[in-house]
Order: C-alpha cells, then sequence, then structure tokens
C-alpha cells in the first residue's frame, strides 16, 4: 500500500486527479484545494462544474481548516455514526468556490479508509471525493465495474483492487448553525 499511496500523492501534488478506493465506492478525486484540478475532475465526469463535491479529511481535528463554524451536533454524529457519513456543514472556508455549494456550504466525510487516511494525511489537504462514474450513470460497486474510458481518464489507477468496500454511498447529513439536521441521503 505504501507504493501506491506514494505514486498517488505525487500525482495530487502536480495537479492531477487518481481513481481510488474509499471505505464505501470507488472514486475520483484530486487536491480539493486546487481549482484546476478540481475543474478537471468535472470534465472527466462530464458533470456541471456547479455541483459541489464531498472532501475526504483524516482526521476530524482538521475540521476547523475548511468549516468556518461547526455545529455543536456535528460531533455527535461524527462519534456516534455507524456508517461512513458526510456531513454538510455550514460554510467552507479556505477552500476554491467551485468545491462548496452555491449556498456556501461545504460537504465534508472523515475517511476510515487506511488508504485514504494515509494519502491525506501526507498531503496535508482535503481530497475530493466523487463516484467513479460518468455524471448520470450508475455508480460502480466494484473496480470491475468502473468504465474503461473512466479508468484511461484519470492520471492514475490506484493499484488496491481487492480494496475492501462498503459498496454503498456514504449517508449525507445537512446541518445548520442553529441545530437544523436534514437527512440528504440515508
Amino acid at each position: 500500500m505504501e507504493n501506491e499511496i506514494n505514486k498517488a500523492l505525487e500525482i495530487l501534488q502536480f495537479g492531477g486527479v487518481i481513481l481510488y478506493p474509499t471505505e464505501t465506492v470507488w472514486g475520483i478525486g484530486c487536491d480539493a484545494t486546487n481549482e484546476a484540478a478540481v475543474q478537471l475532475v468535472h470534465r472527466i465526469k462530464k458533470r456541471d462544474a456547479n455541483k459541489s463535491m464531498i472532501l475526504l479529511l483524516d482526521d476530524d481535528r482538521n475540521l476547523k481548516r475548511y468549516v468556518k463554524e461547526i455545529p455543536e451536533v456535528a460531533w455527535d454524529l461524527l462519534d456516534f455514526s455507524v456508517k461512513p457519513t458526510t456531513i454538510i456543514y455550514p460554510e467552507g472556508v479556505n477552500l476554491p468556490k467551485s468545491v462548496c455549494a452555491d449556498d456556501g456550504t461545504v460537504a465534508i466525510r472523515i475517511t476510515t479508509s487506511p488508504f485514504c487516511q494515509k494519502l491525506i494525511s501526507r498531503l496535508k489537504r482535503p481530497i475530493i471525493s466523487t463516484s467513479a462514474n460518468f455524471s448520470g450513470e450508475p455508480t460502480p460497486t466494484s473496480f470491475e465495474d468502473i468504465s474503461s474510458k473512466l479508468k484511461e481518464a484519470v492520471d492514475h489507477v490506484v493499484d488496491l483492487p481487492n480494496h475492501k468496500l462498503e459498496k454503498e454511498p456514504s449517508s449525507i447529513i445537512k446541518l445548520g448553525l442553529t441545530g437544523e439536521v436534514a437527512i440528504i441521503r440515508k
């Protein structure tokens, strides 16, 4: 795994896009703080450039670097979620506009994938995590289900095809500053 982390890290540091396993499904990603790389992910996926994306962080201690104000309920959700959970926070900071939604919110998941945790820790920045499919197509549940055209479109395919996945996307919960909670995806 260390060799794959080194390869992926090099690609990310130079603004490239990787295809990689998360704890949920295979994803396409880049350095979430690099606007040009984020736009490249949109082009590869044939996705509307105004549509926000999920970021992965390695540790909840890094949330304050990318979220202006963290609602108190977020800490309980992070502590007690039994499945991978993405939280949409009220206001993203220190990120390109294209990563945040039009209303300024930002979607972040604290990854439990050892590969992703080590990669993000070494990069020292969050990475984009969007499913490894073209926009509008079904989310692939295995490496074999990923389109060969998509595999060819990225700069590097992480060689961990037998990586254990949940095989379904994360739950998504949107939080408001005054305690509002909305379940977007179970």
